[in-house]
């Protein structure tokens, strides 16, 4: 192949062609899987990297998986001598994964047997083997959140090794993770198809499409106003009696270049709302990547403008054996807050008051007799903005899921829905209001054992330039208002009822 720079046109279609085949990646994996999680809230994310594990292009999936993979592949992919048809496998946090049951397949493009890049998907598993159902524990160590996996070849040179996924999967998992391979393969011959077409080498077309993401990300901000910004929000709680965990920030914008420094954020705690540093970069490139110019491609060279620093051994950046099944999903909600409320220092115009904040953690489910295991997040009400008010009941920030329709939700499991509504009146009030949560209630039809992994139960999501904040979320139980992390028995009839925050109003009413 020739050796030159791709003209505009044919730089767009390269960074519209990669995004396409991460688009038909998650279809595939949609279709072909069998759990609720995945083919109906769509709890899954597909991305392309180059050779040496820099993100080219992701599909719109879910921001916590899609910037955690971005900060982490590069080590994940020198983790091994790459062949042709190898297909590698993990989902240890700190080895590049999230949580546990966020299990990542990592396959490498091949062209005249030279390594091009990578496919990867990352889909939740709602077995994982934690110790309850669900695989959400009310956990204090990484091990009882489930089975972890080091970075492992389970297809090796096109042969699957049939007993690595026997040992670590029930057999009710098997059809989700076949489903994740045949993503990935789906990947390869669409991979296979545009390496072919293209006028370059992938490595000369990725690597002008990374320089071409870093002139955008450090033109836009340059335009940012000048200094450092500081902000603290707080977790609730860590569920073992830890309560008001600060995370901090130091937003420094120093012409084309952003710097985040996460020192005074709370040390790891007992309970399970730690997080490996990936997870907090994941917010990080979450919240700059909303700054951008919406045709911006999504690459790491957007990314290459903006560091961190996240003292070893705090919530950011846990230790092992450290809980981290609510890390990714509420502590990465929170330094999503934080990041943003820096921001309001520094341009409250761009911003939205803080969202609902929580990813409203639902898990349950039985291990006797017949083995069933359910898991939702739940939506909440979304920041008001300059612009005009909240939304209400949406999932906001890091997770970008659907909800599971009652009618699935009923079908696959021993619940009903007794309620499933807008929570009126949750939002923060303002010149703009503050979007409304939700309201889901399940009764239970069988014996089963819940856990709730919830935030902004005890502490409100803010306001902003003057707007109030919102309602907290409550979590009841026969009528009995729960903590915010809690782990119990449930009857047959007994009723489960969560009442999502709302998002914080802007400006003054």
């Amino acid at each position: 192949m020739s050796e030159q720079q791709l003209d505009p046109v044919q730089l767009g279609l390269f960074v519209s062609r990669l995004e396409s085949v991460c688009e038909e990646m998650g279809a595939v994996l949609q279709r072909a899987a069998f759990s609720p999680n995945i083919k109906d809230r769509l709890d899954f994310s597909c991305a392309i990297f180059d050779s040496r594990g820099q993100l080219c292009a992701q599909a719109a999936h879910i921001p916590v998986h899609l910037g955690s993979m971005a900060y982490a592949m590069a080590d994940i992919v020198g983790q091994a001598p790459w062949q042709p048809g190898d297909m590698m496998v993990l989902n240890d946090p700190f080895m590049g994964g999230t949580h546990l049951p966020d299990v990542t397949v990592v396959a490498p493009i091949f062209l005249d047997d030279k390594l091009q890049g990578f496919v990867a998907n990352r889909a939740h598993h709602a077995d994982i083997g934690a110790s309850t159902p669900g695989s959400m524990p009310l956990s204090e160590r990484l091990d009882e959140e489930g089975v972890v996996i080091p970075p492992t070849l389970l297809q090796r040179a096109g042969v699957l090794q049939q007993h690595l996924l026997d040992d670590w999967f029930g057999p009710g998992e098997h059809g989700d993770f076949i489903a994740q391979l045949s993503a990935n393969r789906a990947g390869l011959r669409r991979m296979g198809e545009l390496l072919d077409s293209l006028p370059v080498s992938f490595g000369d077309a990725a690597a002008q499409l990374q320089d071409y993401g870093e002139r955008i990300a450090r033109q836009r901000l340059s335009e940012l106003p000048q200094g450092v910004f500081t902000f603290v929000d707080y977790m609730d709680s860590d569920g073992f009696g830890a309560t008001r965990l600060p995370i901090r920030v130091a937003l420094t914008i120093a012409g084309d270049r952003v710097h985040l420094d996460f020192d005074g954020t709370a040390d790891q705690v007992r309970g399970n709302i730690n997080c490996p540093r990936s997870v907090a970069a994941a917010a990080v490139f979450y919240v700059f990547r909303c700054l951008m110019p919406e045709a911006a491609p999504v690459c790491a060279g957007l990314f290459r403008p903006i560091s961190l620093a996240v003292p070893e051994g705090c919530l950011l950046n846990a230790r092992r054996p450290a809980a981290v099944a609510a890390g990714n999903v509420e502590t990465s909600m929170r330094a999503t807050d934080v990041v943003l409320g820096a921001l309001a220092q520094a341009a409250p115009e761009l911003v939205p008051a803080a969202a609902h904040g929580s990813m409203n953690n639902v898990a349950m489910g039985s291990l006797q007799g017949q083995p069933w295991h359910y898991y939702e997040t739940l939506g909440g009400g979304s920041g008001a903005h300059r612009e005009g008010a909240g939304l209400s009941a949406v999932q906001c920030h890091m997770t970008n899921t659907l909800n599971t329709p009652v009618e699935s939700l009923e079908m696959h499991y021993p619940l009903r829905i007794c309620e499933y509504a807008i929570r009126r009146g949750s939002g923060g009030a303002g010149q703009h209001g503050g979007g409304d949560g939700l309201v889901r209630e399940f009764e239970f039809l069988a014996e089963a054992r819940f856990t709730l992994l919830t935030e902004r139960r005890d502490i409100a999501p803010w306001g902003l330039a003057g707007g109030e904040d919102a309602a907290c979320g409550e979590n009841y139980f026969n009528g009995v208002r729960l903590p915010g992390k809690v782990s119990a028995q449930a009857g047959v009839g007994d009723r489960l009822r969560i009442e999502t925050p709302g998002g914080g109003g802007w400006g003054v009413l």
